[in-house]
């Protein structure tokens, strides 16, 4: 993250944590804007899946009690997504955009 900081322009961080993906990240933007998240952008790990098929549990409460593998969360412009993710990359994160800030009065939108 340091070398990310050093490099482009964060406009907000969020750790996620139990119950963070729905409360945490929009936290992090302004009032009026939420997060519209892209399903399949997010790398689901086998076990979550596996999670919600054996305990019956909906999407929603995945994404809310385990958050499906996202451990934070940064938001840089569109110009500097590619940075970014060359920059995290190189210090051994597992960066990939999950979806973009849009104008909502919804805070997160998973589709």
């Amino acid at each position: 993250m340091l070398a990310l900081f050093e490099k482009v322009t964060v406009k907000a961080v969020s750790h996620i944590t139990g119950g963070g993906f729905y409360e945490n990240i929009p936290r992090s933007i302004p009032k009026g804007f939420g997060v519209k998240v892209q399903r399949s952008a997010v790398k689901v790990l086998p076990i979550f899946e596996l999670l919600a098929k054996k305990g019956g549990i909906s999407e929603r409460d995945m994404f809310n009690t385990f958050n499906m593998g996202v451990g934070m969360t940064c938001v840089v412009s569109k110009e500097d997504v590619d940075k970014a993710i060359e920059i995290l990359k190189a210090n051994g994160e597992d960066a990939y955009v999950i979806g973009e800030i849009v104008k909502s009065d919804e805070s997160v939108t998973i589709c």
